[in-house]
């Protein structure tokens, strides 16, 4: 895939502000697309957008190709009659500033958007032209959608079974009736007959949601901005995609995981990453040549124009761990699918926008897998910088601007790093020594925006920049701690940011370094 010289911003929608509770796809999104088109952006890189649940992570989803109705606008279904004013104003609890509290977020908002799909189903029972869009989203999207509907309507009913006897974190293969557990055709068939009420609500907010979508991305589309969208490259456990492909995926007959996805002891982590992820069953997904992945990645270029895959080396070998493991120790690498499944990609989808994560231990078989399919892969500055090469003789580091290819993505940092401020804060004195030499900026408080100079003046074909690091934020502005649960994906930027002054500097820098050249 040949990328266009372009730059961009790292923000998820959850993180727009002036909102109740949390970021949405509605009038603040429309400003964001109008600020980075202002700034001469043309990229904007979102998190998965997928509905989540325990934990709030965006790269646990219960499904891989719904929308999350956390992100639905309110103001907008106000506007098109299927809510009152009354009914969006917020309790005193929900804010519009701050950190989201995604608990009261869900507690406030999910019972609104049921409200809404209840007054909407009924409009759709007379003959008009939301009737016709509501009809041909349902059956265009029916190869995910039927079985997500069921899966949430029964997952609903047996978590509020299990709080009431205060079992938190049941999910579906050790609560639910084996009969739904196990997906027999017979029972699920009888649930969705008498659940249809619920399923079918479940199917308008999704409507809800891939409406809004659909006129933002065609928005920022329209304006030159490319939205980079990110999957994972493992499902949750708790998920549609499991419950409903349980086949495809390394399961025993109950639908509990056989072994589960992490990765292995290294320098960061001693013990490894369990993630428990349950394991694809690759000679499966082969029988019907990868119809699942295919799929998968269809979907999300049908809402994105470019998708960044999560663990791309996990395609030539995986980490897998048996499950009960307390740890990643005791795992071992497993040959995956490799060319066998790229080959199948590019010949039902042609030349495809992916752009491969392909950061940690990299090996050249994994390089090879990269570089067959011409994917770029991943640069973060916060990597780049080693005391032992210095003592060496020579920096070579890979993530340094002076050794990169040009097919790959420049990042100052990722959703899982701290912000770049606290990173250069927190450095040792010779660590930042070395920085200031690299940079030639002895003010530590320009370091910061001398390192997002460097990287839009690199040679990487893509640039991008969280939005946290633009404006020097600390320790209140990281996303994410990996390997840690609670007070993560919680930042919201303020309305401050959307601030004419980085505009014009990132513009400056823009025309200085050749990005975003109008085609």
């Amino acid at each position: 895939m040949i990328l266009s010289r372009s730059s961009g911003i790292l923000l998820h929608p959850t993180s727009l502000p002036c909102t109740s509770g949390i970021g949405t796809i509605g009038k603040q999104a429309f400003r964001f697309i109008d600020w980075l088109k202002e700034a001469n952006q043309t990229l904007w890189q979102i998190l998965p957008i997928g509905p989540t649940g325990y934990g709030d992570s965006p790269y646990a989803s219960f499904s891989t190709f719904a929308g999350n109705p956390l992100l639905i606008d309110l103001d907008i279904l106000c506007k098109q009659g299927f809510l009152t004013q009354t009914d969006i104003t917020p309790p005193e609890w929900i804010s519009s500033e701050g950190h989201i509290d995604f608990g009261s977020v869900v507690y406030w908002k999910i019972p609104l958007l049921k409200k809404a799909a209840t007054f909407f189903l009924e409009k759709t029972k007379t003959n008009n032209p939301v009737n016709s869009r509501y009809n041909n989203f349902k059956e265009e999207q029916n190869y995910w959608l039927e079985n997500y509907a069921l899966f949430m309507s029964i997952k609903e009913f047996y978590d509020e079974q299990a709080q009431k006897e205060n079992r938190f974190g049941a999910m579906w293969s050790n609560y639910w009736p084996k009969e739904l557990a196990t997906y027999s055709k017979k029972t699920v068939s009888k649930w969705e007959k008498s659940h249809n009420i619920e399923i079918e609500t479940q199917k308008a907010i999704q409507f809800f949601f891939f409406e809004q979508w659909k006129a933002l991305k065609k928005y920022a589309n329209d304006n030159g901005i490319s939205i980079i969208g990110d999957i994972p490259i493992f499902v949750a456990p708790d998920s549609a995609d499991v419950w409903a492909n349980q086949h495809l995926f390394q399961l025993d007959k109950s639908g509990k995981s056989k072994a589960v996805a992490g990765v292995p002891p290294d320098y960061f982590c001693e013990t490894g990453q369990l993630w428990g992820n349950p394991l694809y069953d690759w000679k499966e997904m082969k029988k019907d040549n990868y119809s699942w992945w295919i799929q998968r990645i269809k979907s999300m270029l049908s809402i994105v124009d470019y998708v960044r895959i999560d663990h791309f080396r996990g395609f030539e070998a995986y980490w897998s761990v048996p499950a009960g493991e307390k740890t990643a120790i005791n795992g071992k690498w497993i040959k995956g699918p490799d060319h066998d499944l790229f080959n199948a990609i590019k010949a039902q989808l042609g030349d495809i926008p992916i752009i491969a994560e392909d950061l940690g231990v990299i090996t050249e078989k994994v390089a090879a897998l990269r570089d067959d399919f011409d994917l770029p892969g991943m640069k973060v500055l916060q990597f780049a910088f080693d005391l032992n090469e210095k003592k060496q003789g020579g920096l070579v580091n890979s993530f340094l601007p002076h050794m990169y290819k040009q097919n790959c993505v420049v990042y100052t940092g990722t959703h899982d790093n701290d912000t770049l401020q606290t990173w250069l804060d927190e450095l040792s004195p010779e660590m930042k020594d070395l920085v200031k030499k690299y940079t030639a900026v002895d003010n530590e408080n320009k370091l910061c925006a001398e390192l997002i100079r460097l990287a839009i003046s690199s040679t990487a074909s893509f640039a991008v920049v969280p939005l946290q690091d633009l404006f020097n934020l600390g320790k209140e502005g990281r996303m994410n701690t990996p390997a840690t649960t609670g007070g993560n994906w919680q930042w919201r930027m303020s309305e401050n940011h959307f601030d004419s002054k980085k505009a014009s500097w990132l513009k400056e820098l823009s025309c200085l370094y050749g990005r975003n050249l109008k085609k």
